[in-house]
């Protein structure tokens, strides 16, 4: 009963007014030994089973056991010696599908964030210098962080976009980059451009969940904007699950800052295991926050997300954790925080689909939520015929 209320409580806080999941309980166990549960049951079925392991601590010296608290225990045993035995079978043994090796360089600008959108200053920073390494950089894969080219392209100097398609116009390599994107009669987009050779027009992936105050403004609040005079972005909405940007046999799925809280989001790319990502791309400015815990706390929740879903996260940030965290969670190569640099290394994307990618891709979060619900309801029917 305290486990389903938890995870309850865990799952409204993750979806009203848009979701707030950073602190799901779940994330505390990316290192610890309920890590490998992740690929079948989530971040929040991780936070269930730990919830319901921290209550059997509490009444076990106290629980006067019967007979189906001990089926009810040796059930549970079995489900999970079962599904830890399976894990390592699958350690031990070739992934299914193929193994795909790619070099990426990450870009790091480190623009200051009460400067980056200041025309004289962290703007013409950001063009120059992202500039230059788009141009002289030689990795096949090149990622630049959210809104790294500031400017709408019809808005960048006279011959800088053009500059862009044509470098990348050849087949040897690709490059994704954060750039705002839209006009006033279509909206505005916080999006991600894909160059490559060989494409009619550039890849295109706009963001999904949207920052309440930061990137729209929710219902009933637009009168507030306009009385405080508020200079906020009013931004559209991208579509869930949209495709992925093909290079080289990869299958690479943007996602764009805080996106990648969403785990049921990035599993909708999952429904057609042909079409499923080898690897995810995140593409993030939090120089908001500082030098504070949220560049660690949002790299932890891309390790579990690579847990979730067995697969590579590419992070490209403007002040970090820029970083290489590979199918198993863990972070193979990273910069600095708060220094502007570039990242090169090497990822492995992955083809097989975890039992978690399979069932999120079709239900969503609603199974817990059923789960859930109906424990408690069959603990207060139980409740209710002892008294009577």
């Amino acid at each position: 009963m305290f486990a389903a209320l938890w995870t309850l409580a865990e799952l409204l806080r993750g979806t009203l007014f848009t979701g707030f999941p950073w602190g799901a309980g779940g994330y505390a166990h990316v290192d610890g030994p309920l890590a490998w549960l992740a690929r079948y049951v989530g971040v929040y079925g991780i936070g269930f089973v730990a919830a319901a392991l921290a209550a059997l601590l509490v009444l076990a010296p106290r629980l006067r056991w019967r007979r189906e608290h001990a089926l009810a225990a040796l059930v549970a045993l079995l489900v999970a010696a079962g599904l830890w035995g399976w894990r390592q079978v699958e350690l031990r043994t070739p992934p299914a599908g193929r193994s795909l090796l790619t070099e990426v360089a990450l870009m790091q600008g480190n623009i200051p964030q009460d400067q980056k959108f200041v025309p004289g200053t962290g703007v013409l920073d950001s063009l120059t210098w992202y500039g230059e390494q788009l141009r002289d950089n030689s990795a096949p894969l090149i990622v630049g962080p959210e809104t790294a080219i500031p400017l709408l392209p019809r808005d960048l100097p006279e011959g800088y976009w053009q500059a862009l398609l044509d470098r990348f116009a050849g087949p040897d390599q690709a490059a994704l980059l954060g750039v705002p994107l839209g006009d006033m009669e279509a909206g505005y987009t916080n999006s991600v451009v894909g160059l490559k050779g060989g494409q009619a027009a550039p890849y295109r992936y706009d963001k999904h969940h949207l920052v309440p105050f930061g990137e729209f403004i929710p219902p009933f609040f637009r009168w507030f904007v306009r009385m405080m005079n508020i200079p906020l972005g009013d931004f559209a909405r991208g579509g869930v699950g949209q495709p992925s940007f093909e290079w080289r046999g990869q299958r690479l799925a943007p996602n764009v800052c805080y996106e990648d809280l969403f785990g049921e989001e990035l599993g909708a790319r999952f429904a057609d295991p042909a079409r499923a990502p080898t690897a995810f791309v995140n593409l993030s400015n939090i120089a908001w926050f500082g030098d504070s815990v949220a560049i660690d706390q949002h790299l932890h929740i891309s390790r579990m997300r690579a847990l979730e879903f067995e697969r590579p996260m590419l992070r490209a940030t403007n002040t970090g954790a820029t970083a290489i965290i590979d199918h198993h969670g863990q972070v193979t190569h990273a910069l600095p925080r708060l220094t502007r640099g570039v990242l090169l290394g090497r990822f492995e994307g992955r083809t097989h689909v975890t039992p978690y990618a399979r069932w999120v891709s079709r239900a969503g979060l609603w199974p817990l939520w059923g789960l859930c619900v109906l424990i408690v309801l069959i603990v207060l029917m139980t409740l209710g015929r002892r008294r009577r």
